[in-house]
Formats: structure tokens, sequence, C-alpha cells
């Protein structure tokens, strides 16, 4: 199956196509604004790159947040017009998930880090399993402090993974038990292979189930112009 990756939650945009596991072309660009225009010219090279055409997608992955409102909607809408234009579905994927499965660890619990704004950060928590993690604390949104009190109270050996820059030099001072890593932020590749189990089982959601996950208000509104000056289906006839 040729599966086609969008992530656009953080400054981080990124594309993949990606068949059998295997990553067979990619490109990223760290820019807080600016995703629309990226996917455009991303997508372009991937698929020249590849030599795939876009009538060449099975399926379409996307991130669906917690991270930049922009970037989520205008992630979600590209991949949506896409997938009505190919007649293709959308697998969604959370950016919290592909942060966890690239964190590089075996023992230690691991905690997401999304920077969402405001002086607020999404989390989740995993165990690490044999081939992967398992959610074992559901996403919310913390105060830089109030994550401090979460990583003090686990009890276990912690690894934070994500943009955990965002919290400041003093956010996890004393906390002996916590060490920071990689990745900084999601990938493309790393939200397919997060969607694969559900994409072999064919457990494709309704289109209309498939939605951002902002959970709080928008910073922004984003005006329907906007988006379809920036939107993939300007031009992507042309690939």
């Amino acid at each position: 199956m040729k599966i086609l990756g969008i992530e656009t939650s953080t400054p981080a945009s990124s594309v993949a196509l990606v068949e059998d596991r295997q990553v067979v072309a990619s490109a990223s660009r760290v820019d807080r604004t600016g995703h629309g225009a990226f996917l455009v010219s991303a997508m372009d090279f991937c698929f020249d790159q590849s030599g795939w055409s876009p009538r060449d997608v099975d399926a379409i992955v996307v991130d669906t947040g917690p991270g930049l409102y922009t970037g989520i909607r205008v992630g979600l809408a590209t991949a949506q017009g896409l997938a009505a234009t190919l007649g293709v579905p959308v697998m969604p994927a959370s950016s919290l998930n592909a942060l966890a499965l690239r964190a590089a660890t075996g023992r230690r619990h691991i905690w997401s880090v999304v920077d969402v704004r405001r002086g607020e950060v999404a989390i989740a928590g995993y165990r690490p399993v044999p081939g992967g993690v398992v959610i074992d604390a559901q996403p919310e949104l913390v105060s830089y402090d109030g994550f401090h009190g979460v990583l003090d109270s686990d009890p276990d050996d912690s690894l934070v993974v994500g943009d955990w820059q965002c919290l400041g030099e003093t956010a996890l001072r004393g906390l002996h038990r916590v060490k920071t890593g990689r990745p900084r932020y999601p990938s493309a590749n790393a939200l397919v292979d997060v969607a694969i189990p559900r994409i072999v089982r064919d457990d494709f959601p309704h289109p209309d189930d498939v939605r951002p996950m902002y959970m709080r208000e928008p910073d922004v509104t984003i005006s329907s112009k906007h988006m379809s000056e920036e939107g993939p289906w300007h031009g992507s006839s042309s690939a």
C-alpha cells in the first residue's frame, strides 16, 4: 500500500511517501508559519523523487493534533481535499503518539509534549512495550508548572520527548528522575507508523469523524480565502 503522510501540527512540517513501511521520499521544514505553501512544494518534490503520481496513493495519514491551530487546520484541509479528489480514505493520527513511538527508551515512562502556546503544553503518558508504546495517561492540557507537578508525582523514571524546550530552563529543575530526549517534533513518517495497525485492519473512520484535536478554543481564525490559496488542490493535478 502506498501512503501519503502529512504533518503540520507543529513548527516542523513534513511530508512522507511510504510503501510497505519503507519511506520512499520525504521533505521537512521548521517554520511556525507557511504550512500550506510548504505542503504544495513538499508534495511536488516527494512525488517527483519517488516517481509516483498522486493517483498512486492508496491512503492519506494526517496529524489531527494537538498542536498549532493553524497548522492542524491546514494539514487536515489538505488531506481531506486530496482524499476527496483522489477517492482515497484518510486516517487521523496524533502528534503525541508519533513522538512517543520515536522515543529511544526501553524502560522509562514516556511523556510526550507538544507546545500549544499561551503558556500551556499538551501532554500524554506512555509505557514502552516490545515493538512500540501503550498510552497510559490520556492527552490533557497543562501549564508549565502543572507539568512539573505531573512529572514530580510520577513514581517511575521518566523520559520527556517533544518540544520540552518551550518550558524554559528552570521548568524541569529538581526532577532528578526525569531525562529529556528526542524527537523534538513529530514527523510524517512516524505518523504513518502510528497509523499502520489501523490501516492494515482497514479500520478507516468515516470522513465526518476525522476531526482536529484542538483541545481548546483557537488562537486565530483562518478565512476560506486563505485556505483556497494555500490548499493542496491549488495545482495538485500537476504532480
